[in-house]
């Protein structure tokens, strides 16, 4: 029995530790009835606790699910209320909106044409360069034309009679007034700026232009020619009187073609190598011609020096060197002479006419260099039309351009060059005649001094 009753004691005691109790370990099956006794009393306590906390919780619990429940019903009633408020409305507005087009009557076709004649006014308001001496006049006009939603009281039509012929007059004036203009380079000053009515500005640096997005004057990307910006300065500067000017009817869509056209020195460039080529031969063929035309005119004074004093020769001029052999062969017969003065002149030849052949070589090859580039850009061109077809002629503006550039090039080089040869060779030609005359002139001298 005893080994059973240790077994019954342990699994007791196990089971008062599980539970929680504060128990000693039984000694006998007498202890360990009190000790279950006790754990009873003390376990019913604690449920009893645990029911009651629930009870108050669950009472509390009900009290939220019938608060919530009563807010519902509130709020459901509310949006009843909303939805018929909203649906009278509705019928409201109906009724509003009908007494208005009873009311109005024939006024909405004014009011449709007020918006369109504001719309109209201020496409062209906004863009004219009047707003430049009157910026924020088209602001009204913008919420007339789509803001406005009524119809314009007797204030807003006398401001829309008022803009349109503040337009009209203004583009009928000349004034001049100060405003910011705006730099290229991304500065601006304060300057004083002529108005010719509603088609241009100009200014200190010509001709400007109003960016009427950002509301700024600037001056235009690219002047026109000098002639134009010339007049401009005028009208600028003058003071009283009539002054010529060119004034651009389109308000400023010319100005804006000629700011494409390509000036001297885009055409120049256009050419290319060849063009360079071509250039390069012209400034050297002007150079010889230009040293050659020194040089030949200081050799032909020389010999008109010469041909006054005869009896003294100098060999600073190829005159007097050929006096100098003259004097140093006077005693050989007239054949003899003769060739030695040949030999002379030979030797000058050389001297006076080097450099002449180049500039005509120069101006030769300037216009087959000018076929050449014809060729270069017409091949070009077919190249672009075989990758890009024709569809857009910009692809093949270039090679056209280099083409066309070259030819032109070509033949105004060879013009001036052809035309400097010809005064060179006229210059070396006439100094050789007088050698060849004077050489003549001395056999002839020394046959009759022979003969006597």
């Amino acid at each position: 029995m005893k080994p059973v009753f240790k077994s019954l004691v342990a699994a007791a005691t196990l089971a008062v530790v599980a539970s929680g109790a504060q128990a000693q370990e039984a000694v006998s099956l007498q202890d360990l009835l009190e000790q279950v006794k006790q754990n009873r009393v003390s376990e019913s306590r604690i449920n009893q606790q645990r029911e009651a906390e629930f009870q108050s919780a669950r009472a509390d619990k009900q009290a939220l699910l019938k608060k919530a429940q009563s807010d519902l019903t509130a709020e459901q009633n509310r949006g009843d209320r909303l939805a018929q408020q909203f649906s009278d409305n509705e019928t409201t507005l109906n009724d509003k909106a009908a007494e208005l087009d009873q009311a109005t009557g024939t006024l909405g076709e004014m009011f449709g044409v007020v918006r369109q004649a504001s719309s109209e006014a201020f496409g062209r308001i906004s863009t004219s360069i009047v707003s430049a001496q009157y910026p924020g006049r088209d602001d009204f006009l913008a919420e007339m034309s789509e803001e406005s939603k009524g119809l314009p009281n007797i204030s807003e039509l006398e401001d829309l009679w008022f803009a349109l012929q503040t337009e009209m007059t203004q583009s009928g004036e000349v004034v001049r007034f100060n405003t910011e203009v705006v730099s290229l380079e991304g500065g601006s000053s304060e300057q004083e700026v002529v108005r010719v009515g509603a088609f241009n500005l100009i200014g200190e640096q010509g001709y400007l232009t109003y960016d009427s997005e950002n509301e700024v004057v600037q001056p235009l990307g690219r002047q026109p020619d000098g002639y134009l910006v010339a007049s401009a300065k005028d009208l600028v500067n003058a003071t009283s009187g009539l002054v010529a000017f060119n004034a651009d009817p389109s308000q400023g869509a010319i100005l804006g073609l000629l700011k494409q056209k390509a000036t001297m020195s885009e055409r120049y460039h256009a050419g290319g190598v060849v063009g360079y080529v071509i250039t390069g031969m012209l400034v050297i063929g002007l150079l010889i011609g230009v040293f050659k035309m020194i040089q030949l005119g200081a050799v032909g004074a020389k010999i008109k020096s010469q041909q006054k004093n005869p009896g003294n020769p100098s060999t600073s001029n190829p005159l007097g060197r050929i006096l100098t052999v003259y004097k140093e062969n006077k005693t050989v017969d007239a054949e003899s002479l003769e060739l030695k003065l040949d030999e002379a002149i030979l030797k000058e030849l050389p001297t006076i006419e080097s450099g002449i052949n180049v500039i005509k070589i120069f101006a030769a090859i300037a216009p087959l260099l000018g076929l050449l580039g014809t060729v270069l850009g017409m091949i070009a061109t077919f190249q672009t039309i075989t990758l890009f077809g024709t569809g857009d002629p910009r692809m093949m503006a270039g090679s056209i351009s280099m083409a066309l550039v070259t030819t032109a090039q070509g033949i105004i080089a060879a013009l001036p060059l052809i035309l400097t040869h010809s005064i060179v060779a006229s210059r070396s030609k006439s100094i050789v005649h007088i050698l060849d005359e004077q050489t003549a002139g001395i056999i002839a001298a020394h046959s009759e001094s022979e003969k006597a």
